[in-house]
């Protein structure tokens, strides 16, 4: 039995067939359509690596049957960039040291997209470290991390009050 569903991945909808209605959303976005930067990293929900946006809320694509997100418009690490243009967390995470065998960066990113749309983001450091606890580093990146998301999230508050004033 076929199961057909439709997603918004990275602003291109894609009508997908899929013969097992086990397959992770995680599968589906590296084996059916390519898109390797997420990572597959414990496989279990446990590390963070599979982060990407659903709806623009974080989700682990590892532990999300691809099934149960039919019409859900999904962002992945290759559709943060705006051409050459970086994403202004990316730019950070560069200007910050906030990786280093980069394994982790790609869900990293996204878990720091996601923490700020979501509006969990403040100049507090421990509170940034509290919202990106679900994504581990191996190689300790942690402060290069943090002051990345504290750089974005105090230019864009720094955005809105010249915009209110």
């Amino acid at each position: 039995m076929n199961f057909s569903i439709s997603l918004t991945v990275n602003g291109v909808r894609q009508n997908i067939e899929l013969r097992d209605p086990r397959v992770t959303l995680l599968d589906l976005l590296r084996e059916r359509l390519h898109l390797t930067g997420t990572k597959k990293g414990c496989d279990r929900g446990q590390c963070g690596a599979c982060t990407v946006l659903v709806d623009g809320r974080r989700i682990n694509s590892c532990m999300t049957l691809a099934l149960s997100q039919d019409g859900a418009d999904v962002t992945t690490i290759e559709g943060v960039a705006r051409g050459n243009e970086l994403h202004p967390v990316q730019a950070a995470f560069i200007a910050h040291d906030g990786m280093q065998c980069g394994f982790c960066t790609p869900g990293q990113i996204m878990s720091a997209i996601g923490l700020i749309h979501e509006g969990q983001a403040s100049d507090d450091p421990e509170r940034i470290r509290e919202g990106m606890s679900g994504n581990l580093c191996r190689c300790g990146a942690y402060s290069g991390i943090t002051d990345a998301v504290l750089e974005v999230q105090k230019s864009l508050v720094e955005a809105d009050q010249r915009r209110s004033a």
